[in-house]
């Protein structure tokens, strides 16, 4: 699976999947559910880099003791808003506001699909923020939900 970045803006940027072949409905199912869960996460502020403790900690965490005022002190890292998932050909895409969260929420992401593409729908590529020429994001029903079309 290809990955690659356009213009980021974390607040509106677009998800674009490419599929190998024409998704069909199960496919679709499987797909957002992957994006749906790794949002949920994002909005219960599971991708806080300020607080990663047992991750800081290393392979030992053998009666590893949890700072749970570390945890409250760290900024929240928040999602905002996820659009509906959109179809057209081989292509997929979702609108997200990602808050306030932090980078490791799209390693997490990245890591999840490269696992999912061999696992169960192939996935060409991943591209992550801007537009693709031959289908436009404005007039969007997902986005306008949240959004503002300027």
């Amino acid at each position: 699976m290809q990955v690659s970045f356009r213009e980021f803006d974390p607040f509106d940027v677009w998800f674009w999947v490419e599929f190998s072949n024409y998704p069909s409905e199960l496919e679709k199912q499987y797909i957002e559910e992957v994006f749906n869960s790794w949002f949920f996460l994002g909005k219960l502020g599971g991708f806080n880099a300020e607080n990663l403790q047992v991750q800081d900690t290393g392979l030992d965490l053998s009666y590893m003791e949890y700072d749970e005022g570390n945890a409250e002190e760290s900024l929240m890292a928040l999602m905002h808003n996820m659009g509906d998932f959109e179809y057209e050909g081989n292509w997929g895409r979702c609108w997200f506001d990602l808050g306030t969260s932090d980078a490791i929420a799209l390693d997490v992401l990245i890591n999840a699909l490269q696992q999912f593409s061999k696992d169960y729908v192939t996935i060409e590529q991943l591209i992550l923020g801007g537009q693709n020429e031959d289908w436009p994001i404005t007039g969007s029903r997902s986005r306008a939900r949240f959004a503002d079309e300027n």
